[in-house]
């Protein structure tokens, strides 16, 4: 079973064979790979929970720096070690860095529990969403990001692909990633150095003026690698805290008549799966996996997929009082972590967010508590 040191909230309801899966995925997301086993040549992290400290947040000391440019044309610079510089390296390998010409940003590992029930909401319940907005009357928009899935990703049930083939995606700061498959195999390659049979080369420094290599066995096998997306797919949502009290209940309510639960929609579906514990469940993950213009202050110059620069996916609230827990006892919110507190990151809220931001900002003091305190509940 899972390691309750590491595992913010369990699996949802397995079979017994689906169980033994999910705990070997478990061990495998907790391990530290070395370079025996792996690691590098150029990476962040030696294992996906230096990232993702039982189940949940990242940290700043494992922030990730991503490199392209403005346009939502493709990363122009993968040829020079794109999109994610290794921070690190293994013994003897030049330090990468930055191309010139490229755009970069910071971000903070986001959190994986419950990731197996956004990957399940229909796309027509996306497309709902977004286009519930078209006559929002505080300027809210939001749109899918709409990318190139892999060609070792499936698409999902109940698909609906964009003419120009391209799919709605739902992970990533700026929902640019597919699927958990995809999430999986990048965060391997990208953030451990690790190969595997969907990205079987290593990252590329240029620096190094050496073509990227592909061992002649992927240095993670597909067994082991299938175990930790059944891990990650199967993680229970977190739960609300203390959702009977008052004052809770009353900073709840405050949170939709300011309009805050326009964009962090409290309640979604899943649609079909084969695991009987993700089927067609409602859950509470306070997101409409769409993104929106964030307005200047949230500008990164950096895109992917259509999503442009100020264009952020609305990220889920879940777990939101427990990040301190595993953020050193402090908040390290918004992207890149620069708020440091839940007041300082709605302060932060701009662009489509500017009215319901205001309406907090305009609230007494009590009411605003209220609401801090039901965040806080997450």
């Amino acid at each position: 079973m899972i390691n309750p040191t590491n595992g913010l909230c369990g699996p949802v309801n397995l079979t017994n064979d689906q169980t033994l899966l999910f705990s070997k995925g478990n061990d495998q997301f907790f391990a530290n790979r070395t370079a025996s086993t792996g690691l590098g040549p150029y990476f962040v992290a030696t294992g996906c929970g230096s990232c993702h400290s039982s189940d949940n947040r990242g940290h700043p000391f494992t922030i990730l720096t991503r490199f392209g440019q403005t346009d939502s044309t493709g990363n122009k610079f993968l040829s020079q070690g794109g999109p994610q510089l290794g921070s690190a390296n293994l013994p003897g390998l030049t330090p990468e860095q930055i191309p010139a010409g490229a755009t970069s940003t910071r971000l903070i590992a986001p959190i994986t529990a419950g990731v197996g029930f956004l990957e399940l909401v229909p796309d027509s319940a996306i497309l709902a969403m977004a286009a519930a907005n078209c006559n929002n009357p505080d300027g809210v928009r939001g749109h899918p990001n709409y990318n190139t899935i892999p060609s070792y990703s499936m698409p999902l049930n109940g698909a609906i692909p964009r003419a120009d083939g391209k799919y709605i995606c739902r992970f990533g700061k700026k929902a640019a990633v597919y699927d958990l498959v995809e999430q999986v195999a990048a965060a391997y390659n990208h953030d451990m150095g690790i190969t595997s049979s969907f990205m079987p080369y290593n990252p590329y420094n240029y620096l190094d003026q050496a073509a990227p290599t592909a061992p002649s066995v992927p240095e993670i096998d597909n067994n082991t690698f299938n175990s930790v997306v059944f891990y990650v797919r199967c993680l229970q949502t977190p739960i609300q805290r203390n959702a009977g009290d008052a004052a809770i209940q009353n900073g709840g309510a405050l949170f939709v008549k300011i309009g805050c639960e326009v964009c962090h929609k409290q309640t979604l579906t899943t649609g079909y799966s084969s695991i009987a514990g993700l089927s067609h469940q409602a859950f509470h993950p306070f997101t409409d996996l769409l993104v929106h213009d964030m307005g200047p202050g949230l500008d990164d110059g950096y895109t992917e997929g259509n999503a442009k620069t100020a264009e952020w996916r609305t990220s889920p609230l879940w777990g939101l009082g427990l990040a301190p827990g595993v953020q050193g006892g402090s908040y390290y919110l918004m992207h890149d972590g620069r708020a440091h507190s839940i007041e300082q990151a709605i302060q932060m809220h701009a662009g489509e967010a500017s009215v319901s931001a205001g309406r907090f900002k305009a609230l007494s003091t009590t009411d605003q508590v209220a609401i801090l305190k039901f965040l806080k509940s997450l």
